[in-house]
């Protein structure tokens, strides 16, 4: 058995909590097990699917939501980037590889060189959350617990201590909310703009409203922010 305080890069209480939580979830049911399997990915995907619903519809409002949408998109791809860029610099081994003797619901385990610290599956689960959430409260209280759910499957399933899952989940939430109040602004004033143009503004705005009118109210809320 490979003993916790030798494994370098990894808090004790992180390894601890693997173990405890990948030995319960190879005791849990065969079905429970599956669907962890593939909710790992298809949480991924609902909440693509939130953001896109989430998207279109600000296309009956305002600048502003729309804005905060495509940016907090944005911000989605800058968490990923940035838990990518740690993991090639830190290179932190998976724990299904460093326990060996640890049985995991996973197929297979993440060859090396796929980095553990931190999970890019809870970074951008927990980017898109946040994502949706600033653009609809409604939508995000439904993401929230998708992507915790997300975020905790990759644990379950062996190939992340929890402390990666931990830090990404902080990644994603930080670097989304900081690109939004960063770039809210001026993204609000680029939609604006947008909508004034003829071809682009069925894209963007929906509802049989006059383009000048559209236009005046975008304008009017961009001012106010």
């Amino acid at each position: 058995m490979t003993r916790i305080d030798d494994i370098p890069d990894v808090p004790d209480i992180s390894a601890d909590w693997y173990r405890d939580i990948v030995s319960w979830a190879d005791d849990t049911p065969p079905m429970g097990q599956t669907f962890m399997e593939h909710f790992t990915d298809a949480g991924l995907l609902l909440l693509v699917g939130l953001w896109a619903l989430a998207l279109w519809r600000t296309r009956r409002g305002p600048a502003r939501p729309m804005a905060v949408a495509l940016i907090s998109a944005g911000g989605a791809v800058a968490a990923y980037l940035v838990s990518e860029a740690a993991k090639g610099i830190l290179a932190v081994e998976r724990p299904c590889r460093t326990m060996r003797d640890v049985a995991i619901i996973a197929d297979e385990c993440p060859p090396t060189g796929d980095w553990s610290f931190p999970s890019n599956h809870a970074t951008i689960a927990v980017a898109l959350a946040v994502a949706i959430l600033l653009t609809s409260w409604r939508l995000g209280l439904l993401a929230l617990p998708i992507a915790a759910l997300t975020a905790f499957s990759r644990v379950f399933l062996g190939v992340h201590y929890p402390h990666d899952v931990i830090a990404g989940v902080l990644i994603g939430a930080f670097v989304t909310v900081i690109v939004v109040l960063v770039l809210r602004y001026p993204g609000t004033k680029l939609v604006t703009l947008l909508r004034e143009r003829t071809v682009l503004r069925r894209l963007l705005t929906a509802g049989p409203s006059p383009v000048g009118a559209s236009a005046a109210q975008d304008r009017e809320t961009a001012a106010k922010n």
